[in-house]
């Protein structure tokens, strides 16, 4: 059995879970905002049984676009408070985007026997999302510095 913690250790324990309280809340509100936004777009484009999972490609690709003009926005252009990120990196495009949903639609694919559509899926996806969070990011830069010129 082991001996209790020496009393000082137990108190910069808590004071760390007393200061990530405030960032654990905000990665909540926001993931709870993404979750329903990616619902939402199931919702508008619903995959038929047997059809291309696009309602999924189109959230992990415009996420991680908005992922690129994020980051820009908030390492390059402006210093924001210091729940912003947690707010919409992690929490809002956290539960936004969905590539447990993409494994598991790659997954249905190759059970329906749909093994060229499940390799199209399983290899585009990746590539338009981080295409996508390239060009966002990039674009976002030409705007600043055209603007700041």
């Amino acid at each position: 059995m082991r001996p209790p913690a020496p009393p000082s250790r137990n108190r910069s324990r808590s004071c760390g879970m007393h200061e990530q309280a405030p960032v654990v809340a905000a990665v909540a509100v926001g993931g709870a905002i993404g979750a329903c936004a990616r619902y939402a777009v199931a919702l508008a484009v619903p995959t038929p049984v047997d059809g291309f999972p696009w309602a999924t490609l189109l959230t992990n690709v415009s996420g991680c676009a908005l992922m690129g003009v994020l980051m820009v926005a908030i390492t390059e252009v402006w210093v924001g408070h210091r729940l912003l990120r947690p707010l919409l990196g992690t929490g809002v495009l956290g539960g936004y985007t969905t590539f447990s949903t993409f494994a598991g639609d790659v997954d249905t694919l190759i059970a329906a026997g749909q093994l060229a559509r499940a390799l199209l899926y399983l290899l585009s996806t990746p590539v338009a999302a981080l295409i996508a969070t390239w060009t966002a990011a990039s674009l976002v830069r030409r705007l600043i510095i055209r603007r700041i010129a």
